[in-house]
């Protein structure tokens, strides 16, 4: 994973160069590695001898080794399985013990600004979602048609985004263009949005002062995670004017008082360890990426809470088996939420805005949970029969 393969923390399992040669690797055939740094300066003819060198050459040898990094082979087929050791990732010259020690340094520090965000975001009444999936998947476009349709819908409720990509602000100039505020985070080499950068672009959006400018009438604490991980709170004083608890005064219907849609950079493995404070994570999947992605993929669709099956409209021109790709989601996570949807149709928009708008789960009438379940599974037959043409 990008914890410990360089991208999230410098690079941690690069192998360290040599002052005066080169860095290689040798495997024996017990699954041993090591790692030979090579000083050209003395001759060691039985190195060559031993592992196949077509020249001799020159070298000292400094050996890392790490059998516990060797990989699980299929006997029948030769196929290698690097994922199988207790970090589930092999890092060359890392142990798994140091892998693991690295991961929990890292994510345990990006996750105490998750914290802190997901506060944040419950102090302002802010509801929000980290949007994740393949390049290509369609997530801009369904996120525009999905602003313009909480327009309708929904025209008073406040609706902010987070676009991350390695470089260019080309999704959030579209978000803007839909007339939603957009904070644009280009992550340069790094595959994922982390906890610091979305606390950094929150603070940036108008969503956020918004919310202040209106909280700051009643008066309330809240906290505020800055770029460096630092925290300070307001306090803000209620006058006798508005003189009220403050749970009476955030008593409102059920549903978020604003929504932040945090669009991740594409890639259906990195994100899925990094908590950004979000509600919940909703895995979008393309008709046109093939059925088995859950599978191939399964910490991404473990982790997220509902599966978007996006361009739908295109099923009847493809052979893809819808009932299968759920099957394959709810293997790895039986409990994920399934949705059927097509930017370009509106097919099955409706079903996904109720989620959206949904609220807490308690905050659902036993009728307003019927009808958005019948909604998805109408929009989920609705796209098997249109597969079958």
């Amino acid at each position: 994973m990008c914890v410990v393969c360089g991208c999230a923390t410098g690079t941690p399992g690069a192998q360290p160069s040599s002052a005066a040669g080169h860095v290689h690797e040798h495997r024996h055939d017990n699954g041993e590695v090591h790692s030979h740094a090579h000083h050209h300066n003395h001759h060691h003819p039985e190195h060559d001898t031993r592992h196949g060198h077509a020249q001799s050459h020159d070298h000292s040898h400094e050996e890392v080794i790490r059998p516990d990094g060797a990989p699980q082979v299929d006997a029948a087929t030769g196929d290698l399985h690097y994922g199988a050791g207790s970090a589930r990732v092999s890092v060359p010259g890392m142990s798994q013990a140091r892998a693991i020690k690295i991961e929990m340094d890292v994510l345990g520090a990006n996750n105490r600004i998750a914290a802190q965000n997901r506060a944040h975001f419950a102090s302002h009444d802010v509801v929000a979602y980290n949007l994740v999936s393949s390049p290509g998947s369609g997530k801009t476009t369904l996120l525009c048609a999905t602003i313009e349709a909480l327009k309708a819908r929904a025209p008073a409720l406040p609706v902010a985004v987070i676009e991350g990509d390695q470089q260019t602000s080309n999704d959030a100039d579209r978000i803007r263009a839909t007339g939603a505020p957009a904070i644009q985070v280009n992550t340069g080499k790094g595959c994922h949005l982390d906890a610091p950068m979305v606390a950094d672009a929150f603070g940036r959006l108008s969503l956020h002062g918004h919310v202040h400018a209106a909280e700051q009438a009643h008066g309330h604490a809240h906290p505020h995670t800055h770029a460096d991980g630092s925290v300070h709170v307001h306090e803000h004083a209620h006058t006798d004017e508005h003189a009220h608890s403050h749970a009476a005064d955030h008593d409102h219907a059920p549903g978020p008082g604003a929504l932040l849609f945090i669009e991740n950079v594409g890639n259906l493995v990195c994100p899925a360890m990094w908590d950004l404070g979000e509600r919940a994570k909703v895995a979008i999947l393309s008709v046109t990426e093939g059925e088995d992605k859950p599978i191939k993929y399964p910490d991404m669709f473990a982790a997220a809470q509902l599966m978007l099956l996006n361009k739908v409209d295109l099923l009847p021109h493809l052979d893809f088996d819808v009932a299968k790709c759920i099957d394959y989601a709810r293997r790895v996570n039986p409990s994920i939420e399934v949705l059927l949807v097509s930017a370009k149709s509106g097919q099955g928009m409706d079903a996904w805005l109720d989620w959206l708008l949904q609220g807490d789960a308690p905050a659902l009438s036993p009728e307003a949970a019927e009808l958005a379940r019948l909604r998805a599974r109408v929009a989920e037959l609705e796209a098997q029969l249109a597969a079958k043409g």
